[in-house]
């Protein structure tokens, strides 16, 4: 059924066509209330005309409308007049990644860029409960002005019956979701959707890979000259390697997402979208943005051998800390309940007492502290949004007031204040403060400062400058004996510099590494080490530290 220009649905009127596929007709509208173009789908009339697949359908609707996210297409409205099913979504310009694929490969830092968007648009869809199960290049839009959305979310687990295609080089299986039928597009489906099996959010992630992988290979993860091969393929093979010049970090991602089983993928798109935003934001510090480069075939001697000396020290320190197997295996128990983001969290001196900064439920972030013995958290008063930063020994809270995330996960800017466990009126000490830690004695703060220029600096005690740099300065932490302290520094397109000073700003370290999650200290105080993908990967022995 096609709709000519002037035609009325409710109070939108048709323009013009804007497309096809087997789930009916997109127009471009005008919605007469509110004086605005929109996108209006006409849902085919056999799918209209099945009472399960129209209740299905106004129910995904009216999930996907309340999901309110930048790299989401938004869905305004959905309705039917004189027997013609239609919903209202976001008139976009631009155009799909499909159509950008078509001159090739991206650069590195444009794939991870349209990552990113695709991982955060993702993650807020999950975290609702809406699967999209056909997520794929045709499904995801590039917009003139740089946004990255994604299209019809949710709406393609509705079709209820018959094949449909979506203007796809690739034919779009598409089945009720009983055990045994395949619902998807050919390439892009999980191999768990392959088989005929339950599909969930882990799914969406391997889709992803394939994207991801496209965008950096400019061919397919899983080619084939039938929808019978490329989907034997999906479950037997894997993809030829990535182009020699993707860095190994990215290579792993995409690794990780495409994955057989769906237990050995990424837990879940936040994780996808924070291992990729911790690549995006290493670009962005680099010179003319280049991604790290692959490390090259035919190394040296030289950085061979440092890479022994740095295992082998890694081996000395894992035997040191775990020396004796502990009693038994370690007990996790959740604490928290509630819907949102916990941004921080230190223990308190009595080391039964959590604190942490949340933003539950939608509202700004706050301080919290809660129990190992009980569930319940407690709101801690204090005057405005914070979030926590450290916990001094003697019970001190160092807070970030109205922070600021400047385009990535990690990376922020607040005003550094101190307030008791208690609560109470946060008092003021320094602006601009992306992190800090408190020295033991609680007497002085290190902190990581972001400069006007766009680099950042290092200081230890406050105004005392240890280290400036063009890059970011991340997770500053003061040895147990206040004498030194220890950060990471950006040093694209290298990696990251793991560097320790003493109070005078002399160096005592600076090793180089790829990436990382967070910075640890051992509990004598005498060793550093860090996180990468939330599993210990590898160790630094930093000795003399006091």
């Amino acid at each position: 059924m096609s709709l000519s220009p002037g035609t009325r649905l409710g109070s939108y009127e048709i323009v013009a066509p804007l497309g096809a596929g087997g789930m009916g007709e997109v127009y471009r509208a005008r919605d007469v209330r509110l004086g605005r173009d929109v996108a209006l789908k006409v849902m085919a009339s056999r799918l209209a005309g099945n009472a399960e697949a129209l209740e299905r359908f106004k129910r995904e609707a009216r999930a996907v409308a309340a999901l309110s996210h930048p790299n989401v297409l938004a869905l305004f409205d959905y309705g039917e007049s004189d027997g013609t099913v239609f919903a209202v979504a976001e008139l976009l310009e631009g155009e799909t990644l499909r159509t950008r694929l078509a001159a090739g490969a991206l650069s590195q830092r444009k794939a991870v860029e349209v990552a990113v968007q695709i991982a955060r648009g993702l993650a807020a869809a999950h975290e609702r409960g809406i699967t999209h199960r056909d997520l794929k290049p045709e499904n995801v839009f590039l917009t003139r002005d740089g946004h990255v959305k994604i299209l019809d979310f949710g709406l393609a687990r509705l079709i209820g019956a018959g094949h449909a295609t979506i203007e796809s080089e690739s034919p779009t299986l598409a089945r009720p979701t009983d055990p045994g039928r395949v619902m998807g597009t050919a390439g892009y489906m999980s191999p768990e959707q392959v088989r005929g099996e339950a599909a969930d959010h882990r799914s969406d992630l391997f889709a992803f890979g394939t994207i991801l992988y496209e965008m950096l290979a400019g061919r397919r993860a899983f080619p084939g000259d039938s929808a019978v091969e490329i989907m034997t393929a999906t479950l037997r093979e894997e993809p030829r390697e990535l182009p020699a010049s993707v860095p190994p970090a990215l290579e792993r991602i995409v690794g990780h997402c495409l994955e057989k089983r769906p237990e050995e993928r990424f837990r879940s798109a936040h994780d996808l979208a924070f291992d990729l935003e911790t690549l995006a934001d290493l670009s962005s510090v680099g010179s003319r943005g280049a991604l790290p480069p692959a490390v090259k075939r035919g190394r040296p001697v030289a950085p061979l051998l440092l890479a022994v000396l740095l295992v082998a020290a890694g081996a000395f320190l894992a035997r040191w800390l775990w020396r004796a197997p502990p009693p038994s295996a370690p007990i996790f128990r959740q604490l928290t309940f509630r819907r949102g983001t916990i941004l921080g969290a230190r223990f308190a001196p009595d080391g039964d007492t959590i604190v942490y900064g949340a933003a539950w439920d939608g509202s700004p972030s706050q301080i919290f502290t809660a129990r190992t013995d009980r569930p319940e958290s407690s709101p801690v008063t204090v005057s405005g949004p914070a979030d926590l930063l450290a916990v001094s020994r003697s019970g001190e809270m160092a807070l970030s007031l109205g922070r600021r995330f400047l385009g990535s996960a990690y990376l922020s800017s607040g005003t550094l204040a101190s307030a008791p466990l208690a609560g109470g009126t946060p008092r003021e000490i320094l602006q601009g403060v992306h992190q800090a830690d408190w020295a033991p004695d609680g007497s002085s703060l290190a902190v990581a400062r972001l400069t006007a220029g766009g680099g950042s600096r290092l200081e230890y005690p406050i105004g005392k400058v240890l280290l400036r740099s063009n890059h970011v300065i991340l997770d500053p932490r003061v040895s147990p004996g206040g004498e030194q302290v220890a950060a990471f520094e950006s040093a694209a397109p290298q990696g990251y510099r793991l560097v320790v000073f003493d109070r005078a700003g002399s160096r005592k370290l600076a090793a180089g590494i790829y990436s990382f999650t967070s910075l640890l200290l051992t509990p004598d105080g005498k060793s550093y080490a860090y996180t990468y993908g939330r599993v210990l990967t590898n160790l630094y022995l930093a000795e003399g530290l006091k």
